[in-house]
C-alpha cells in the first residue's frame, strides 16, 4: 500500500482528537480497569487512544486487548520503545495487529532516552542513526514471514534532525508536548502528506489558580530534559522565561484550566497543520482520576472537527 493511502486511511480513523492514556508510575492498572476505561472513553466520543510504553509493560500487548475490548476505536502507541524489541519482531507484531484490527492501529516509535537504552543494556549511541537502522531492518525478510498487513509507522521527534528523518523515512511524527508554533514548524518540515499527531497536555479544574498550578508543575518537569529545552529555544523561548517558567510558557503548553480553553488549545495545533491532536492528562497520576478527567471534557472536545 502506497504511504499516502495510508496516511489518508490512518487520517480518517483517528479523527481530530484522541486521548493518551493515563500514565501511572506507581502501579499497573489491572487489564479490567483498562477494559472498562476505553469502553467509557469510546462511549464518550473518542476515536483514538494511545498507549506509552517502558519496562515492565508491552504497548503492543496491552493494545492487542483494548482492540479486542473496543468497537470502532483505533489504537495507536505513542510511543513504542524500540530498546525493548528487534525490529522484525516489531514489525511481525503490528502487521498481525493490523490485519487482526484493519485501520485500527498506528505505530508509533522512538529512541526515547538514554537511560531507557541503559535499562536494556544497550548504548543510547547514535539515535538518528540507530532509528534509522531500525526501520530498515523492520521488514527483512524473516522465517515464517510476517504478515502482509499495511500500518502507518510514525516516529517521535522533538528535535529539527529527528523531524527531517520522519519526513524521509516514515509516514509521519507525534511531537512530545510542544507548543502550536512547533506543530506548526513540524508541518513545514514534513509536508502535506505526512502524519503529524500533536500531543496536548491538558488539566481540567473548576478552580483555575489550581489548574495553573499543576500546568507550572508539568512544564517544569519537562524543563528538566536539556533535549526538550534545546526544542523551545529553537521556537525563540527567551532563557529567561524557561529559568521562570513563565505564565505564557505553561499556557503554551499545558491547556487548562476548562473544557472550553482546551478546546481552543486543541483547534490551535489543528490550524497549525496537525492531523490530530494526542491528549495527555498529569503525568504519574491516578488512572481512574485522568479517565475521569477525559470523560468530563469530551462533550467539548469530540465535536471538534
Amino acid at each position: 500500500m502506497k504511504s499516502s493511502t495510508i496516511v489518508d486511511t490512518a487520517r480518517k480513523a483517528l479523527g481530530p482528537v484522541g486521548v493518551l492514556l493515563p500514565i501511572s508510575f506507581t502501579s499497573a492498572p489491572s487489564a479490567e480497569l483498562q477494559r472498562e476505561a476505553v469502553g467509557r472513553l469510546e462511549r464518550a466520543g473518542y476515536r483514538a487512544a494511545w498507549t506509552n510504553e517502558a519496562f515492565g509493560k508491552d504497548a503492543l500487548v496491552q493494545l492487542s486487548i483494548l482492540l479486542a475490548a473496543t468497537e470502532r476505536m483505533t489504537f495507536g502507541t505513542g510511543i513504542a520503545n524500540i530498546w525493548v524489541r528487534e525490529p522484525q519482531t516489531a514489525h511481525g507484531a503490528a502487521a498481525l495487529l493490523a490485519q487482526a484490527y484493519p485501520d485500527r492501529f498506528v505505530l508509533g516509535l522512538g529512541v526515547g532516552y538514554p537511560e531507557q537504552a541503559a535499562t536494556a543494556g544497550r548504548e543510547f549511541g547514535r539515535p538518528l542513526a540507530t532509528l534509522r537502522d531500525y526501520l530498515a531492518r523492520m521488514t527483512a525478510p524473516t522465517f515464517p514471514p510476517a504478515p502482509d498487513a499495511a500500518y502507518p509507522r510514525i516516529l517521535g521527534a522533538n528535535g529539527p534532525r529527528m523531524l527531517a528523518l520522519a519526513a524521509e523515512i516514515a509516514d509521519g511524527t507525534v511531537p512530545s508536548l510542544l507548543p502550536a508554533a512547533f506543530t506548526a514548524h513540524a508541518r513545514q518540515v514534513l509536508g502535506p502528506d505526512k502524519l503529524l499527531v500533536a500531543s496536548l497536555a491538558v488539566h481540567a479544574d473548576a478552580d483555575a489558580a489550581r489548574a495553573r498550578t499543576a500546568a507550572r508543575e508539568t512544564v517544569t518537569g519537562l524543563l528538566a530534559r536539556p533535549s526538550y529545552v534545546a526544542a523551545l529555544r529553537e521556537l525563540g523561548y527567551p532563557a529567561e522565561e524557561l529559568e521562570q517558567v513563565g505564565d505564557a510558557l505553561v499556557d503554551s503548553i499545558v491547556a487548562h484550566p476548562d473544557p472550553a480553553a482546551i478546546a481552543a488549545a486543541i483547534r490551535a495545533h489543528l490550524a497549525a497543520g496537525a492531523d490530530h491532536v494526542m491528549l495527555m492528562t498529569s503525568l504519574g497520576g491516578d488512572y481512574a482520576t485522568g479517565i475521569a478527567q477525559l470523560e468530563q471534557i469530551a462533550p467539548e472536545v469530540t465535536e471538534i472537527s
